[in-house]
């Protein structure tokens, strides 16, 4: 008989869950994307991998905790790419890079659910609290992150959280003109986002916004 409170035991049964918890953000986001985020329900994801809906609700209790746990894990492959970027590049570049580092990383499902997000928190307003309140723990991650990699502490230097603002701005008008050019590649998503972070030291510099003779 197996001891099912024996060291390998509890592993294999933590690394279970973890795949089914997997398959179940997995499911969820291909069966927003096919019928919508109202027209799914927990019942449907629950039963497209093959458990129960009580079994969906022991690992998240609505829809909304299961779309933040599809974006917090995205959140961390970049984090991840941040850190890993050489210590001596300066920091935008550093986020640059990250983010096309783990834009590679992204599965293309994933890819496809982010380009939606505008269309879920359009339709959607019971969302937008849990994401909003996300958003605002991402960027204070991030800027703690380029505060980490530069050296610098952000009770007495401000940059890591004004440089990490503007990060994420660029990210929204990316976002926001890649929709409105109608295209469905997520990688020209990526290349609208890079384009727009190289014009940064263009656009917040001295010598830019000045008339011309």
């Amino acid at each position: 008989m197996t001891d099912t409170n024996a060291p390998g035991a509890v592993g294999l049964r933590e690394r279970k869950k973890a795949r089914l918890r997997e398959s179940l953000v997995e499911s969820g986001l291909r069966l927003f994307l096919e019928q919508g985020y109202h027209g799914t329900t927990t019942e449907e994801i629950a039963a497209s991998v093959g458990v129960s809906q009580r079994t969906f609700f022991r690992y998240f209790a609505t829809k909304e905790e299961l779309v933040l746990e599809a974006v917090t894990g995205i959140d961390a492959h970049f984090l991840a790419s941040l850190r890993a970027r050489p210590a001596d590049e300066p920091a935008l570049t550093a986020l640059r890079e990250a983010t096309r580092d783990h834009w590679s990383r992204v599965d293309p499902r994933s890819r496809r659910f982010l380009s939606g997000a505008a269309t879920l928190l359009r339709d959607n307003p019971e969302v937008v609290d849990a994401l909003m309140s996300h958003c605002r723990s991402r960027q204070e991650r991030i800027a703690a992150a380029v505060a980490e990699r530069t050296g610098v502490d952000r009770a007495t230097d401000p940059r890591p959280d004004v440089l990490t603002a503007v990060f994420v701005a660029v990210l929204g008008t990316a976002h926001e003109a890649w929709s409105a050019s109608g295209s469905t590649d997520t990688d020209d998503l990526l290349a609208t986002v890079l384009e727009r972070l190289d014009l940064v030291p263009e656009a917040v510099g001295d010598d830019w916004g000045t008339a011309g003779p």
